[in-house]
């Protein structure tokens, strides 16, 4: 990824997961300029287990009682 991005195969790339998190402070791709690193770390807001839980009690959990399709389910063969 690093050299399609030094030698111009790829213009650019927007990055939020990598192999070993956090991105060691060593990577080149904190110098590239067409590289934007986003961190992954949405769960550590203030407010996420608020929202998560909220979400789950008022929009999932009904809609696993009315047997309808949940929200936000994890594909396993994907990955996520």
């Amino acid at each position: 990824l690093t050299d399609a991005l030094s030698n111009g195969k790829l213009k650019g790339a927007a990055l939020d997961v990598f192999t070993v998190e956090p991105l060691p402070n060593s990577s080149p791709l904190w110098e590239m300029d067409n590289v934007l690193l986003s961190p992954h770390n949405m769960d550590q807001t203030a407010t996420f287990m608020h929202e998560a839980t909220e979400f789950y009690v008022e929009e999932n959990l009904p809609r696993f009682v009315r047997g309808q399709e949940l929200l936000n389910i994890v594909d396993a063969k994907a990955g996520y």
